[in-house]
């Protein structure tokens, strides 16, 4: 579904990606890992268009998409919840969700304003908060139920439980766990590696800009010299 082909991206000067090469079919949940700094963000902002790559391919169900914009990336079924969530302080938690609720690409409408709701029902609770009020925990569940609201084939989540408190951790993951197996396809961040692979079928570790370690979630979380001499961990 997407495939990334050598992709090399650049910040100034500063060479960040380097010669990335991934595949992640359909209804797959891959795992990103990585310490900090080593360019994890600046692959999934490149896929999003939201940096262009200096050499490489995205593809998207076969199509190149390099350097598409952010919306029509969105458009073609991919769900982003950054890192920083990204939510509109100004607006209301049911005004975030309905202004970006539409049918997916398929014009199938799985997720419905009543169904994220019902997924998560502190927000249901809170329908009429500004999202300023939101504590963290409620901003990155308002978040993934926007991005869920667009009916995505594929869901990003950067730093999907940064900063939150266990219990909003445990709950985050829950859900996570629902997602992929509703076969949205998804690609996860977070510096709880453990957590990543029990929620994923693959995983992908980069160190400086490049991927050094890959292969399935279960044989990753066996290798443990591996992870720590990669993760620090």
């Amino acid at each position: 579904m997407l495939n990334v082909d050598d992709l090399n991206t650049f910040y100034g000067d500063s060479h960040v990606l380097r010669d990335v090469t991934l595949s992640l079919p359909a209804g797959v949940s891959m795992g990103l890992l990585g310490r900090n700094g080593m360019g994890k963000t600046t692959l999934i902002r490149s896929v999003m268009g939201y940096l262009r790559p200096a050499s490489g391919r995205v593809r998207w169900h076969g199509r190149d998409v390099t350097g598409q914009p952010p919306e029509r990336i969105a458009r073609l079924g991919v769900g982003y919840v950054p890192e920083g969530r990204g939510i509109f302080p100004n607006l209301s938690v049911r005004e975030n969700l309905v202004m970006s609720e539409r049918p997916g690409p398929d014009g199938k409408t799985a997720w419905t304003l009543e169904r994220v709701l019902a997924t998560f029902p502190r927000l249901a609770e809170r329908l009429h908060h500004g999202g300023q009020q939101l504590s963290g925990g409620e901003q990155q569940m308002l978040a993934i139920g926007r991005a869920l609201l667009t009916n995505p084939r594929l869901l990003i989540l950067d730093e999907a439980t940064e900063g939150l408190a266990p219990l909003i951790v445990a709950e985050i993951w829950r859900v996570i766990a629902g997602i992929r197996e509703s076969g949205i396809s998804t690609l996860i961040v977070d510096r709880n590696y453990r957590a990543v692979l029990a929620h994923t079928d693959q995983a992908v570790v980069l160190e400086k800009g490049r991927i050094v370690l890959a292969g399935e979630s279960g044989a990753l979380a066996r290798d443990t010299a591996s992870l720590a001499n990669l993760l620090g961990v």
